[in-house]
């Protein structure tokens, strides 16, 4: 073996001895940011930079399972991405479609779609259901794929589920705002039922939320890495985890 490759090993297992299993987050969600940077940077079409980004996701996943992570939350497209031109848009989607039947395929994941499943295209909305009724039964980890996903939207949406709800039994506006608490919202939420997330991670340098899980976010942690998605390495992904172990969570307080 190599030498940089042995010290990187030795560099990575040392990484992981140093966190305890009782400070590993349950809930990880990422922003897997930087794959049309990446893509320029290689020469490669954007098309390229999106699929390999999407062949990072398995991996990603694999080292959440190796600590026990419970729960797992990938932004995969947003709302706002929906308005990109449809020569990057529509081989995105391909991409998505495929890497959501890889995971079902796996057998080892609960897959949970997150997302205006309405503003999808019909394909990528039927592909993404039948992911989630194909792994219902699986005991693995759950995870989250967000795809057509805004925070914006996601807080619309639930407001919306729950006026219809209380319309359906009778309930008057008065009378909902009477007693609405935020607990009403969160059971309308694209997750509920859920932990929201202990620690979110955002690639590519960017230090800012963009509207991801605005609503699960508010006591989460966050972790800001230089790192392009599809360069994203594990001891990247180790490295945020130590990082979460050692604070102090203040849950707003």
């Amino acid at each position: 073996m190599a030498l940089p490759g042995l010290l990187y090993r030795i560099y990575q297992r040392r990484l992981r001895a140093s966190i305890p299993p009782k400070r590993v987050p349950r809930h990880v969600a990422v922003m897997i940011d930087g794959n049309r940077r990446w893509a320029r940077a290689s020469g490669s079409h954007v098309s390229s930079g999106h699929q390999a980004g999407a062949d990072k996701i398995p991996e990603f996943l694999g080292w959440c399972e190796e600590l026990g992570v419970d729960v797992v939350t990938i932004w995969m497209l947003s709302t706002d991405n929906l308005s990109r031109p449809p020569e990057e848009l529509e081989p995105l989607l391909t991409i998505i479609e495929r890497i959501i039947d890889e995971l079902a395929a796996s057998g080892r994941y609960r897959i949970h779609p997150v997302g205006a499943s309405d503003l999808l295209p019909q394909s990528v909305a039927r592909r993404l259901k039948e992911a989630m009724e194909r792994t219902a039964t699986v005991s693995g980890m759950l995870v989250n794929v967000a795809v057509g996903y805004g925070g914006r939207q996601e807080l619309a949406d639930a407001v919306r589920s729950l006026l219809l709800e209380q319309a359906s039994r009778g309930m008057t506006l008065e009378e909902l705002a009477e007693v609405l608490d935020v607990e009403h919202i969160a059971e309308h939420l694209y997750t509920k039922g859920q932990p929201d997330p202990d620690l979110v991670i955002r690639t590519s340098g960017e230090q800012r939320m963009s509207g991801f899980l605005l609503w699960q976010s508010a006591h989460s942690e966050f972790y800001f890495c230089e790192a392009l998605w599809p360069d994203f390495r594990k001891v990247d992904f180790l490295r945020a985890i130590r990082a979460y172990a050692a604070r102090s969570r203040r849950y707003g307080l």
